[in-house]
């Protein structure tokens, strides 16, 4: 099986300092090639830098040595469980966010989330095949309050909050 490098691409973006975002530090971790490829260029496309690795060990020695804002993590892993990566988070004192992206179904991806907060992380899921609108959106708002700002969902281009406000009025 062909693993992508855990190194950052090299045409790493600077930080997006347009106001309303900045670049997020992604870490994917997943074993399944296609997803690996389909969640870092959907995170690429929005400006953000990614790492991509797809195995405990290498999820683990990227957290112990690096700052992430965001984990996107598997459950099964070729070399072993996904929650071995949510205890070395923890143990790094990671400040970010977790999106746990599972194939497994929806008590496991519960219990994980049950797990993680159980050691102090934020933790969201999403099933497989990954809904990469979802994911976009987490993204985009995960952006905003890194930066302290409001959330808003846009859609098509549209702000959200400015067509509630117009129909309040």
């Amino acid at each position: 099986m062909s693993v992508m490098s855990s190194q950052p691409s090299a045409s790493r973006p600077a930080a997006v300092d347009d106001g309303d975002r900045r670049a997020l530090q992604l870490l994917v971790v997943d074993d399944d090639a296609s997803q690996r490829t389909l969640i870092s260029l959907a995170a690429k496309q929005a400006g953000h830098a990614v790492t991509v690795v797809a195995t405990c060990s290498d999820a683990i020695r990227e957290v112990r040595n690096k700052r992430f804002d965001c984990v996107t993590l598997d459950l099964m892993l070729e070399d072993g469980d996904g929650t071995e990566v949510l205890k070395a988070i923890a143990d790094s004192r990671f400040a970010g966010s977790v999106i746990v992206i599972s194939g497994m179904d929806a008590a496991r991806r519960i219990a994980a989330r049950l797990y993680a907060r159980s050691l102090g992380i934020d933790l969201q899921s999403l099933p497989k095949p990954v809904d990469l609108a979802a994911l976009r959106i987490y993204l985009a708002n995960l952006g905003k309050t890194a930066l302290g700002l409001p959330v808003v969902h846009t859609w098509g281009g549209v702000a959200a909050d400015s067509v509630a406000a117009k129909h309040r009025s």
